[in-house]
């Protein structure tokens, strides 16, 4: 199985810290978010792996390498000036994902979530792994109901930015930035995704603020 983490942001609500650094090369206890991924990844038995960028982008390629020194095969897939969004990265980088579900992360969260818990074979076109509700995010994104994910009827869970996807998801998509989010929800209103709640850690790291307060959890830990 594949896994695709996505990278290519700007960061802009990381400024100034992402001004000389890709937001995927800020440090949480001493590693980079990315290595984190890539390593968690590797220990499931995830061995390709194809990463996304666009700003700052041979900084990661620097870092990471082909995989190598990890254990994992990187193929790079980079993004013109101002990324594709998710769904246009994804789609770009499915000539390398191939033809088998997949598995996407983003680069910008810190979790111990088991990757290798995720279905190889989603039951319909997604597989999202929905977590608690964060303070900054409190309204939530979907609701989970008997192992699907729906987009109203119940109390809203928070999309971790983990998922399993087959490349059917994209069908009727064209090449250029859009949006992941619309094509979940038509799938939903189909019936085709699947879903878990993961109860353990998970931080999205999406400020200045956040990232320090996350790194002062993990420092404190170990």
């Amino acid at each position: 199985m594949k896994a695709m983490i996505l990278a290519a942001g700007r960061g802009e609500r990381m400024r100034p810290l992402t001004d000389a650094t890709p937001k995927p090369l800020l440090r949480i206890g001493g590693q980079t978010l990315i290595e984190r991924h890539v390593r968690a990844l590797a220990g499931a038995g995830v061995r390709e792996l194809v990463i996304n960028y666009a700003h700052l982008g041979e900084q990661l390629e620097q870092a990471l390498g082909d995989g190598a020194a990890y254990g994992v095969k990187i193929q790079w897939s980079p993004e013109p000036a101002g990324a594709l969004e998710t769904g246009g990265g994804i789609f770009n980088a499915l000539p390398l994902l191939g033809d088998a579900p997949f598995i996407v992360v983003n680069a910008d969260i810190w979790t111990d979530f088991p990757f290798g818990e995720l279905p190889e074979q989603p039951d319909g076109l997604a597989h999202l792994v929905l977590v608690n509700n964060p303070l900054h995010h409190p309204d939530g994104d979907f609701v989970l109901s008997t192992g699907r994910v729906l987009q109203g009827g119940g109390a809203r869970l928070t999309f971790s930015g983990i998922g399993v996807y087959r490349a059917e998801l994209f069908a009727g998509s064209h090449a250029g930035a859009f949006p992941l989010a619309p094509l979940l929800r038509r799938a939903m209103d189909d019936g085709q995704v699947s879903g878990t709640h993961y109860r353990g850690d998970w931080f999205d790291i999406g400020t200045p603020e956040r990232l320090q307060e996350v790194n002062d959890v993990v420092i404190n830990r170990q």
